[in-house]
């Protein structure tokens, strides 16, 4: 039995008629009562026990593990012959502005109940606004950093600086904020590049000063401190926590912050922040679960640990990192490249054939997939891994798989319709932990899914967040 939780965008179920826009993006996190937030923990193990075969399954082996007669045969029939566009407006329950959502049959309830599970039971990734404003000028540039913070910044990572505030981070909040900063990185290539770029900002802002007084805001500027250094997700970092020097203050009162922290590292923040007085605050935007050491970084709460069902092998983990948003608007544009996982999957059949004992071998990018013929691609994918590209290909055979490409699609999108369920999990167990040790927790999607995937910062601090904590909500705070 699934307990159903406040959905952030409610939405009429599906039916043959018309009904308005939604997007199916569920639970606020923030705001739920430690009961609640268990209360969903034990949905999420069960939920995701349940639908392990599509999570575990990995797309390349389509055709070889025959993943389209794993599904339901109701299933099969009401997803088979969708296109692209129909995929991500009625399956992902993400259609464009405007659109009218028509169903061409009546859908199986079991699956109908997957995915109003999975709208229910995910933490929404939708922010309290949708298009940043700062990018509606220029779409390459936003608005609301000056010119010489945003050279070498892609427009994704200005609008996190921007909304959070790597190596462009620290440069932000030092010297742009005025904030006393330590930068830890454990490839020190990229330290010597990081001090490149600071210098190369504090002349061009030195410039800016000079030209246009009243552009640059005046006040402290200090040069962010890198170090190399790396940091264990189990042991305490001596160097993490020695304050830099500042001037009156006898003591220091230290802010973490990982912007897309990846695997353990995220993991090692949420460590010093327990385990050091010295820290009162933390601010993680978590990426690249499937590398998260198993056990060790997962689980990290008593209370999921205790869970039946609770593990989550690599397979799941690397599915949580996908960009569902991006995924959609993909399908939306019903876009060439979406044909890949088919020819992927058309190619490992071809391997196991030649090769029965090579399996899942990873393919160097090939370029331009959507203007080859699957022949082609197989060719150059058995060269890829060493095998004859002029094997005898049953032509036939190939030609058949790519006539089921949109059955690929329609598995594929399945399973990211789960993936969600999966990072929600792994993002409670870290807010979990947090209570658990007797600190205060929140979670908030502060970035533009679109922009950045991974967009739900865990906010925890040692002393009530009190009515700080929702101002981050709207796009100005």
């Amino acid at each position: 039995m699934v307990s159903w939780y406040r959905p952030c965008v409610s939405s009429p179920p599906p039916s043959l008629h018309r009904h308005s826009r939604h997007r199916m993006r569920g639970v606020s996190a923030h705001g739920l009562s430690h009961e609640e937030r268990r209360q969903l923990a034990v949905d999420l193990t069960r939920v995701l026990a349940l639908y392990r075969s599509i999570l575990d399954a990995y797309i390349i082996e389509f055709f070889t593990d025959s993943l389209w007669d794993t599904l339901p045969h109701s299933w099969q029939e009401a997803l088979d012959g969708l296109n692209p566009p129909q995929l991500a407006t009625l399956l992902l329950g993400m259609p464009r502005e405007g659109e009218e959502v028509r169903y061409r049959s009546v859908w199986p309830l079991t699956l109908l109940a997957l995915k109003s599970t999975a709208c229910a039971l995910a933490f929404t990734r939708t922010p309290g606004f949708h298009t940043p404003s700062e990018f509606l000028e220029n779409p390459s540039q936003s608005s609301r950093l000056t010119a010489p913070f945003r050279k070498h910044v892609k427009p994704k990572k200005q609008h996190e600086i921007r909304r959070l505030g790597e190596g462009h981070l620290s440069r932000f909040m030092s010297l742009g904020l005025g904030l006393m900063v330590k930068s830890l990185e454990g490839n020190q290539r990229l330290v010597k590049r990081a001090q490149h770029l600071d210098q190369e900002l504090l002349n061009a802002l030195d410039k800016m000063e000079k030209r246009h007084p009243k552009m640059v805001q005046r006040g402290p500027r200090h040069r962010p401190h890198h170090v190399a250094q790396w940091v264990s997700p189990t042991a305490l970092c001596e160097e993490l926590l020695l304050p830099l020097e500042m001037p009156g203050h006898s003591s220091a009162r230290l802010l973490l912050t990982g912007l897309h922290a990846c695997g353990d590292l995220s993991v090692a923040l949420l460590r010093h922040f327990c385990c050091c007085p010295e820290v009162v605050a933390m601010a993680s935007v978590g990426c690249c679960y499937m590398k998260l050491s198993d056990p060790g970084s997962y689980p990290l709460s008593q209370w999921i640990a205790g869970l039946p069902g609770h593990e989550l092998p690599y397979r799941l983990r690397e599915g949580a990192c996908h960009a569902l948003e991006d995924y959609a608007e993909r399908l939306h544009k019903a876009e060439p490249g979406l044909q890949t996982h088919c020819f992927r999957a058309a190619l490992e059949t071809v391997i196991r054939q030649v090769c029965p004992e090579l399996r899942r071998p990873g393919v160097q990018g090939i370029s331009r997939v959507h203007e080859l013929k699957i022949e082609e691609y197989v060719q150059q994918g058995l060269k890829r891994v060493g095998l004859d590209p002029q094997l005898p290909l049953d032509l036939a055979a190939l030609q058949a798989h790519q006539a089921q490409e949109n059955r690929v699609v329609a598995f594929f999108s399945l399973a990211l319709l789960l993936a969600p369920l999966v990072e929600t999990l792994i993002l409670l167990d870290r807010m979990l932990y947090l209570q658990e040790q007797g600190f205060y927790a929140e979670l908030l999607p502060i970035f533009s899914p679109e922009l950045s995937p991974r967009n739900l910062v865990l906010v925890a601090t040692k002393t009530p967040l009190g009515q700080a904590f929702p101002t981050l909500e709207t796009e100005d705070n």
